[in-house]
């Protein structure tokens, strides 16, 4: 790891981000592992994306939408990555990653298990020729288990792990999460469990296999509803938009829209009853307490949304903010990115990109302010960087680029 721990470098690693000068080779495609490699290069790590010359990472034919041609996905995942592709079903492909792999700090790969194996790249290579190299597997379901030569999809681990069984209406079918949710959290993870490896290799000088899978992160999801069915072995159950254990907390109509209250405690609910011209609710055996309120939730949220559906949102809110009561409105996605908090918070990125000129992206929501995070590549284009890479990290020639051009080992 080429990290400088010398004080006297402090300031070239503040300009340069948090892991300045770590090296990442990232094999993986679609979600987990591109937004692993995402955040690791936001934090100032040096990423290089390695795809198949045979159309390249999947995302990159997902859409609409396009812009000029390239996946708005695929361009939210995969910016502060420079981009070279290599067909890996090729002998000197596997010999261009062998001759790769040691000169990095990070593997990130996201292949089928045993593959890498299949290749040749088995704990005894890497044991011997990238003995510190912190290697992350993304997979589906781990590396043993009865499910863990299946390849891994969101959609379907939303549904095997519980998470749909507990979204959507009461009474209705159960719904997976607007955006691939097990993707995103297995890639934050992937970027945590890394960097936790990489802190244990400055004690141990030694790298090691870091397994997460989409499956153990799903079930991780379940979170309080998981443990609360270990803790009294009832089946969990949905509440549309409302919470098992705390009412009210859901949402309700007002007048020109929806609005999200989530009352925490007993204090608040006295608060937002008499706010509502309601303080008897507050005295109401049925309701005093949040334990009465979860087992009155009917009771309580038809008793609420009478009286709300009077006001507008921004009256509501605003006449909860003022005594304490968490409260926000229902937003679209282009409200939610055209409010002023995202502007203040500069969510939204301005990029320039060598073939789409500028456009925009969600920004990362790590704020060091120690270090600075930088966009300092756009998403490659397929191969954009393939020979600037391969010369840098394996001197190769012009003459010898040419010639893996030639025989389609590169692209």
């Amino acid at each position: 790891m080429s990290l400088n721990r010398n004080p006297a470098s402090r300031h070239h690693v503040e300009d340069d981000g948090a892991l300045s000068g770590l090296k990442v080779l990232d094999l993986s495609r679609v979600l987990a592992g591109p937004w692993c490699g995402q955040l690791l290069g936001d934090l100032g790590a040096e990423v290089i994306k390695v795809e198949s010359p045979h159309g390249g990472d999947d995302t990159r034919a997902w859409g609409p939408p396009f812009l000029e041609g390239e996946s708005a996905y695929f361009l939210g995942c995969n910016r502060n990555k420079q981009g070279i592709a290599i067909d890996f079903s090729s002998e000197s492909g596997k010999g261009l990653l062998a001759k790769l792999i040691p000169q990095f700090d990070v593997l990130i790969e996201n292949f089928k298990n045993g593959t890498l194996e299949k290749w040749g790249f088995d704990k005894g290579w890497f044991e011997k020729h990238a003995p510190k190299i912190v290697r992350c597997s993304i997979t589906g379901y781990g590396s043993d288990g009865p499910q863990s030569d299946l390849p891994g999809y969101d959609f379907i681990l939303q549904a095997e792990s519980g998470l749909m069984g507990i979204s959507g209406p009461t009474n209705g079918e159960p719904t997976k999460y607007g955006v691939a949710i097990v993707d995103l959290a297995t890639g934050m993870m992937a970027a945590n469990a890394i960097q936790a490896a990489l802190l244990a290799r400055y004690r141990t000088g030694k790298g090691q296999f870091v397994e997460v899978s989409l499956f153990d992160t799903s079930i991780t999801l379940l979170a309080n509803v998981g443990n609360s069915h270990l803790a009294t072995g009832k089946e969990a159950g949905r509440y549309g938009n409302g919470h098992p254990t705390i009412v009210p907390y859901t949402t309700y109509s007002c007048i020109d829209g929806m609005i999200a209250l989530a009352v925490g405690n007993d204090k608040q609910f006295a608060k937002l009853s008499t706010l509502l011209g309601h303080p008897e609710w507050a005295e109401d055996e049925r309701l005093i307490t949040n334990a009465a309120r979860v087992k009155n939730r009917a009771l309580i949220d038809q008793l609420l949304q009478e009286v709300i559906l009077t006001y507008t949102s921004a009256e509501l809110i605003a006449s909860c903010r003022a005594i304490g009561i968490p409260i926000g409105k229902v937003n679209t996605v282009s409200q939610a990115l055209a409010q002023g908090q995202t502007n203040a918070r500069r969510m939204i990125l301005n990029m320039k990109h060598p073939k789409i000129g500028e456009f925009q992206s969600l920004a990362s929501p790590l704020k060091l302010h120690g270090t600075k995070n930088t966009v300092k590549n756009a998403p490659p284009q397929l191969g954009e960087h393939t020979d600037v890479i391969l010369k840098q990290y394996l001197g190769l020639t012009p003459e010898e680029l040419v010639a893996l051009r030639e025989k389609k080992v590169i692209g």
